[in-house]
C-alpha cells in the first residue's frame, strides 16, 4: 500500500540538476569539460577563504553558532546598518523557503514573472499556496502586469533582479515606482543573488530603501561572485519583525561553521570581487559580441551569464565537445540556452566550435 504525500506535492518535480562531469566524459569519450550549465565564479574564491577554513577546521567537533554572529557583525559593517536586520541562512534559496513557510498561508497568492528562478514558485505550491506567473517582456519583468496582478489575496511578489535564467534588469525608476505601489500588506522580495555583478547605471541598489518601505526583503548570496557555492551562504536584509518571523521557523544551525567562517573571510576581501566583477564584464561583452557575429542571439545580461537563443543547433555540439550548458526552452527559438561566463579561453574555445558546426552544416 502507498502511502500518500500531501497533496500540495502533485505535480511538483525535483530541481533538475542535468548530467555530471563525469558522465559527460564517459558518454563522449572526452577528457576536459568546461562546465558552464550553473551560475559559479569560474575565478574560484578569495585566497583568505582557505586560511579562514583551515583555522575554522580545527573545531569540528563543536556546533556552529546558531545566531551566525560573527558574520552578522560583518554585514552590519560592510552595508553600514544595524545587525537587526540581517539573518544568514543556507542558501539565498533557504531564505526562500523560509519566507513562504513563515507567510503564505492556504490560498495565499504569491505575484512572480513566469521565466525566473523556479523554487519561488515551488515554495510557494509546497505551503499551499497558488502561484500568479506573469509573463515576461522582452525577457524583463513586466512590472506593470505584475502589479495589476496583486489582489487581496497577495501575499507576496518576488521581483529577480538581475533575473535568472535570462539576465536582465528593470530599469530604476521603473522598480522605485514598483516598489512604491505594491499595497504595504504585500513583501516584496527582492533576489539579487547577482548584483555584484551589475555594471549598469540603470541597476536600482535596493538596499537604500528599507527604511522608507516596511514591506521590502532583500536577498542576497555569497554563491555567485564570492565563489562559495558549495558551502550554501546567504542572507537577508529586511526589518526586524520580518526577521523574527522568520527566525522561528528556520533551522537551529542551518549554516555550517566552515561556511560561517569562509562567508566571513570572503566579505573581508572586496578586492577581490572587485576584480572578478571587472573580468566578467569584459568576458560577458566578448562572448555577446562574439555570439551576435555568429547569428545567435542574448538578452542585455547584467550577470555571469548570458541567455542565448537562435534557430540552429548548438545545444548538441557544445555538449559532445565537452561545454555543458542549460537547454531552456523560453523564447521560441529553437535553441535557447544559459551560459555561465567563463575565461577568454573557454568563449574562444566556444566560439570555434560554434563556427566550425555552422560552417560545416553550410557546406
Amino acid at each position: 500500500m502507498t502511502i500518500k504525500a500531501r497533496t500540495e506535492l502533485e505535480g511538483i518535480t525535483p530541481y533538475s540538476l542535468g548530467q555530471t562531469i563525469e558522465e559527460i566524459k564517459e558518454q563522449y569519450g572526452i577528457q576536459t569539460v568546461r562546465k558552464l550549465s550553473d551560475n559559479e565564479n569560474v575565478y574560484g574564491t578569495s585566497s583568505k577563504v582557505r586560511e579562514a577554513i583551515r583555522i575554522a577546521a580545527a573545531n569540528l567537533n563543536f556546533y556552529p553558532d546558531g545566531l551566525t554572529a560573527n558574520l552578522v557583525e560583518k554585514l552590519a559593517v560592510h552595508y553600514g546598518m544595524e545587525k537587526k536586520h540581517f539573518i544568514v541562512s543556507n542558501g539565498s534559496e533557504e531564505l526562500i523557503r523560509l519566507l513562504a513557510r513563515a507567510y503564505i498561508d492556504k490560498n495565499d497568492e504569491a505575484v512572480m514573472a513566469e521565466v525566473t528562478f523556479p523554487r519561488y514558485k515551488t515554495n510557494v505550491l509546497i505551503e499551499g499556496g497558488k502561484v500568479v506567473a506573469v509573463p515576461l517582456a522582452d525577457g524583463r519583468h513586466d512590472l506593470e502586469k505584475m502589479l495589476d496582478a496583486i489582489n487581496t489575496k497577495t501575499k507576496m511578489v518576488f521581483v529577480c533582479n538581475p533575473n535568472n535564467p535570462t539576465g536582465t534588469i528593470v530599469g530604476r525608476q521603473d522598480l522605485r515606482s514598483f516598489i512604491d505601489k505594491v499595497p504595504k500588506n504585500v513583501l516584496i522580495i527582492m533576489d539579487e543573488a547577482y548584483f555584484e555583478y551589475a555594471d549598469s547605471d540603470e541597476y536600482l541598489d535596493t538596499m537604500p530603501l528599507l527604511s522608507q518601505y516596511g514591506n521590502l526583503v532583500i536577498l542576497r548570496t555569497f554563491s555567485k561572485i564570492y565563489g562559495l557555492a558549495s558551502l550554501r551562504v546567504g542572507y537577508g536584509i529586511m526589518r526586524e519583525e520580518i526577521a523574527r518571523e522568520l527566525h522561528k521557523v528556520r533551522d537551529v544551525f542551518n549554516v555550517n561553521q566552515l561556511a560561517q567562517a569562509a562567508a566571513a573571510a570572503a566579505l573581508d576581501d572586496q578586492a577581490f570581487i572587485r576584480d572578478c566583477a571587472a573580468k566578467n564584464s569584459a568576458e560577458r561583452q566578448f562572448l555577446m559580441e562574439g555570439l551576435k557575429d555568429l547569428g545567435i542571439g542574448s538578452f542585455p545580461s547584467e550577470t555571469n551569464f548570458l541567455y542565448a537563443y537562435t534557430d540552429r543547433p548548438v545545444v548538441k555540439a557544445l555538449t559532445e565537445n565537452g561545454v555543458l550548458v542549460r537547454e531552456m526552452h523560453y523564447s521560441g527559438w529553437k535553441e535557447a540556452f544559459r551560459i555561465t561566463l567563463g575565461t577568454r579561453k573557454d568563449h574562444e574555445f566556444i566560439l570555434r566550435i560554434i563556427s566550425r558546426i555552422f560552417h560545416e552544416r553550410a557546406v
